[in-house]
């Protein structure tokens, strides 16, 4: 099965949480049924990423990078690579990257926490957002995509960040 069609199946079967949720579940579906190449960067009509909001073991603090183009504090995330298999292996392997925590991350089940579209200098990014566990003892490093990484109290969160990664603070927290 291609990423694409992988990715279709998890938004088809994926219980949106809320009515705009539902609304974006749907255009991202319409999107790749619209375009072969949805999934990958060179489509400039938009293309679906994959995110993972890194949680500490003990579910008190989040991992946060500052993008190193955007300036912003963020979960980790980003572009589906070829070799990804699925939207949940893509967000796995951006948080690896992008947190330095090469061993031990793993997703909270029940697939994505949210949907969220939002215009980058590439194109719109139609992210399928994650959360994932940190393992006990978790050392994060630094990525070359990052200014900084820290981690942040789940109260400090919304005075760093934008709304959309306090919505997925949010939605993780109410998954744990």
């Amino acid at each position: 099965m291609s990423l694409r069609d992988e990715a279709a199946r998890v938004l088809k079967e994926w219980p949106a949480p809320s009515p705009d949720q539902e609304r974006l579940r749907l255009s991202y579906l319409d999107h790749l049924a619209a375009h072969q190449d949805g999934m990958w960067k060179p489509c400039k009509d938009g293309h679906v990423t994959a995110s993972a909001l890194v949680i500490d073991p003990a579910g008190s603090r989040v991992l946060l990078t500052l993008h190193r183009k955007l300036q912003m504090w963020l979960q980790m995330g980003g572009h589906c690579e070829p070799q990804d298999t699925s939207l949940a292996d893509a967000a796995l392997r951006e948080a690896r990257e992008e947190s330095g925590i090469a061993r031990g991350l793993t997703l909270l089940p029940g697939g994505p926490v949210r949907l969220d579209r939002h215009h980058t200098p590439c194109a719109w990014h139609l992210d399928v957002q994650y959360a994932a566990l940190a393992p006990e003892g978790a050392v994060a490093e630094i990525s070359d995509e990052s200014l900084d990484l820290r981690w942040f109290a789940y109260d400090e969160v919304p005075g760093v960040a934008d709304a959309s990664v306090v919505r997925l603070m949010e939605g993780a927290r109410a998954l744990l």
